[in-house]
């Protein structure tokens, strides 16, 4: 059973109630332990149960208080997502942001076509996140505020030729998220896209990638400066966006002799 969160009831500083889907490891558990140090009230999800709940012990003890609550869930049952969603707002008051952060990289080499990691990856990246950030848009319109952060990917910027599956998913979630953008900013509702590079996380080295990573906590600090600021679309690192709005142009008959 969850505690209840310590909450800030001073008018000055409101606690802020951050829902992290995907807060396990790598960025998610990231980009945890940075909001937890601005003070925020966190609500974790992930798969790895033990993971997970070490992770809100480490956070609470060094906050000295309840700042992390645990909620065991798989990104692929979406069917539990209505009433997890409904426990969450109970548990924390309610939200003021969502990040969704759920995300597989199986290694896959050049003459591979896998239908089972596609499709994984597709439930991952896109299927959870329609049935999370769903209710999330739903609730914040009605408010009139509030914001969605998405942790897609470069890799969804165009389709190269290493990971089919990968770039197809990031590439609908960065789609989704501007739609998301497109109806909710005229409502007070801000939506992020997070494009991050090579990032060092125990999925992207699970994948055989690693050369050029940039540290998770640049990345975390990165991520929660962009959602202080109400940013909409930020490359991390930041040069990311050079490279990419080159690759982006590159006509066809060149973009298709790349080996990566």
């Amino acid at each position: 059973m969850t505690q209840p969160l310590i909450r800030d009831e001073s008018p000055l500083q409101p606690r802020r109630r951050v829902v992290i889907v995907g807060a396990s490891a790598g960025i998610g558990a990231a980009l945890a332990r940075q909001l937890a140090k601005e003070g925020a009230a966190l609500a974790l999800l992930a798969r790895r149960a033990d993971v997970l709940t070490a992770l809100c012990k480490e956070i609470n003890a060094a906050a000295g208080e309840t700042r992390a609550l645990a909620y065991a869930h798989d990104v692929t049952d979406t069917g539990s997502v209505p009433g997890l969603f409904q426990k969450i707002l109970a548990d924390l008051g309610t939200i003021d942001s969502i990040v969704y952060c759920a995300g597989v990289m199986p290694s896959v080499i050049f003459t591979e076509y896998n239908y089972e990691k596609d499709a994984a990856m597709t439930a991952a990246h896109l299927l959870g996140a329609f049935a999370w950030l769903g209710p999330a848009a739903t609730l914040f319109e009605r408010m009139g505020a509030g914001q969605i952060v998405g942790i897609s990917s470069v890799a969804g910027d165009r389709g190269r030729v290493i990971n089919p599956g990968y770039h197809a998913s990031k590439a609908g979630f960065t789609t989704y998220l501007e739609s998301l953008r497109n109806r909710l900013t005229r409502r007070g509702v801000n939506v992020l896209t997070i494009k991050p590079g090579r990032v060092d996380t125990e999925m992207t080295r699970g994948a055989g990638i690693t050369k050029g990573l940039y540290p998770v906590e640049k990345t975390a600090a990165a991520i929660a400066r962009a959602m202080r600021q109400r940013k909409q679309v930020v490359y991390i690192p930041g040069w990311y966006r050079w490279m990419m709005l080159v690759i982006i142009h590159l006509p066809s008959f060149l973009f298709r002799r790349l080996k990566f």
